[in-house]
């Protein structure tokens, strides 16, 4: 084989190296890519139903129910037009309470509930995650400039 020959064949494995890889890591990007919705865009179908997303909102005072021994909870996430019932079976967050700010990571269920495998709690007294606060404000609930709902 000629050496211009042999040298044409390696940018060729190259570019179809460099091409599998470009693939594969989009692939796995789209795969992990988490959206965020409000309980009303929930509610009026904008997620897809067959991928994991996260929704996030105020916890509905008076919602969350627990049974004694066991660690699933329900509770309801409200953006103050509209609020979705999740359920989660694992340990809460400490700072998680009725009236603070959460955003669940999971999948809307058949019956229009969402199942969370993972829920986040503001970590301060000053914090709400920016999407939350962007939720709210759009939604008519005032909103303070660090972000916390008046």
């Amino acid at each position: 084989m000629k050496p211009r020959n042999q040298r044409m064949l390696a940018v060729g494995i190259i570019l179809v190296g460099v091409s599998l890889a470009v693939a594969l890591a989009t692939q796995a990007f789209q795969e992990n890519l988490l959206y965020f919705y409000s309980p009303s865009e929930v509610l009026a179908g904008e997620p897809p139903a067959d991928r994991r997303f996260r929704v996030g909102g105020l916890v509905e005072a008076d919602s969350v129910q627990r049974q004694d021994g066991v660690l699933e909870v329900e509770f309801r996430v409200t953006d103050m037009e509209q609020s979705l019932k999740v359920y989660y079976d694992g340990v809460l967050p400490d700072l998680f309470r009725e009236g603070q700010g959460v955003i669940a990571h999971g999948n809307l269920q058949a019956d229009g509930s969402f199942r969370a495998d993972q829920v986040l709690a503001k970590h301060d007294e000053n914090y709400m995650p920016p999407e939350v606060a962007e939720t709210l404000a759009k939604h008519g609930h005032p909103v303070d400039t660090a972000g916390q709902p008046n």
